[in-house]
């Protein structure tokens, strides 16, 4: 639940949606279920099986496996640029988790007819910003001052089902709507033309990289934590298949919702004719969507943005994960100073995003993202078949699955690995 929590945030429900709605809708998602399938879920294995195997934080985890005094440099790097990497994706995670939690407030405000305090909430002001951002890394903290099973494994078992209910009941609503089918076309009908464009393929394996929180060390914390029963191969398919299908679920939601908006008078175009991607299509078509149902919208607003905020909570924590186990295991600082003081950090720099938005936000996302991310992933793999002894993998994934050996996987993996993932993930990268 809590490899699945990590997995599954505002990279699903509201990164991969956006993604889809400014690339074509379905040619989209028949990318992204490849490139998820093809590249992010071997990716995925390498950093459960290194975690498990070497039970430390990203640093340590990969010199454990390396040998020479070349390729432990090289370890202590990608380690060290995993944490720098998830250090400013929860950076600006924070401040969109920040407008979730405002707009979610914002429906409280106006079931009470608070009024003032609602047009307050949805005011894109940096004070209103700065303060959720605050509010936001404070809870993230206190979870992960709490450890790991009594924070982050409690948490996430709780606030995963609540998710998957809230998703679905919206689903069940939106749909019903008209307008719905139109956005249900655009999402499930594909034009495989659009597939030759190579902007489209590099978005989509940033967002399988990036939903899966893979390359910064986050999958291979929690596969640390893993006990040695566990089937990692299984294990690790259902943390895939749980991510992938909640981001097409999400589709489900969003893009019906937009046609619905659309034929309510609500614009979800821009003035060059594309789709309103990106931070604007939660926090101003959505929104704008939820009024015109009534009173029934402020209690579906409700839901929808208690949803958002569940989701970046189940991200968040797995991402401070990263620099405070790093710190508590290198530097033997304990969990609850590790956690203020990074959390701290991250605070700053969210901050400096805010009041530098327009210049600073979108930089950061699509360095992190679409830049570091695929080429993290791509050292993993890297590590798990080039540096780490093949016999001592096999050794690895043979504790949770005696007879792996003679599996699918086992036959498919370290080839596909060591081979054809770097090949992959470099062609579409340098496209």
């Amino acid at each position: 639940m809590a490899a699945s929590g990590s997995a599954v945030g505002l990279g699903n429900i509201w990164g991969f949606p956006t993604n889809a709605a400014s690339n074509g809708g379905a040619a989209f998602l028949c990318a992204y279920l490849f490139l998820a399938f093809a590249l992010a879920y071997p990716a995925l294995m390498a950093e459960l099986i290194i975690g498990r195997a070497a039970r430390a934080n990203g640093i340590s985890a990969l010199q454990s496996i390396s040998s020479g005094n070349r390729s432990r440099l090289a370890a202590f790097l990608v380690g060290f640029a995993g944490m720098i990497t998830v250090t400013f994706i929860l950076s600006f995670y924070s401040i969109v988790s920040g407008w979730m939690m405002a707009h979610f407030f914002d429906s409280i405000a106006e079931i009470f007819k608070l009024m003032t305090i609602s047009n307050w909430l949805t005011s894109d002001a940096p004070l209103r910003n700065s303060l959720f951002v605050i509010l936001f890394v404070l809870l993230t903290v206190k979870i992960i001052s709490a450890g790991v099973k009594d924070g982050i494994e409690k948490w996430a078992s709780r606030l995963m089902p609540s998710l998957l209910i809230l998703l679905i009941l919206l689903i069940f609503y939106v749909v019903s709507l008209p307008g719905a089918v139109d956005g249900l076309r655009v999402y499930l009908v594909p034009d495989f033309s659009q597939l030759s464009d190579p902007a489209l393929l590099v978005d989509a394996m940033g967002q399988a990289f990036f939903s899966l929180s893979l390359g910064v060390g986050t999958m291979l914390i929690y596969g640390s934590y893993i006990s040695d029963k566990e089937n990692l191969p299984a294990l690790g398919g259902l943390v895939a298949l749980l991510d992938i299908g909640i981001a097409v679920i999400a589709g489900l939601l969003i893009l019906p919702a937009m046609y619905v908006a659309l034929s309510n008078g609500v614009e979800i175009f821009d003035s060059n004719g594309e789709f309103i991607a990106g931070p604007g299509l939660i926090v101003s078509v959505l929104p704008n969507l939820f009024e015109t149902m009534g009173a029934g919208g402020i209690l579906v607003s409700l839901a929808f943005f208690s949803l958002m905020t569940i989701a970046s909570l189940t991200s968040s924590i797995s991402m401070l994960e990263v620099p405070v186990s790093y710190a508590i295991e290198y530097h033997g600082i304990s969990r609850k100073r590790a956690s203020i003081w990074i959390g701290a950090l991250v605070t700053l720099i969210s901050l400096l995003i805010v009041f530098n938005f327009d210049p600073l936000f979108d930089q950061v996302v699509s360095i992190t993202t679409e830049l570091s991310q695929p080429l993290l992933g791509l050292a993993f793999c890297i590590f798990a078949a080039w540096v780490w002894q093949r016999d001592e993998v096999l050794k690895e994934i043979k504790k949770g699955s005696p007879h792996v050996e003679n599996s699918v996987f086992w036959r498919v993996w370290p080839f596909y690995v060591k081979f054809i993932c770097p090949v992959a993930i470099l062609i579409v990268y340098f496209q």
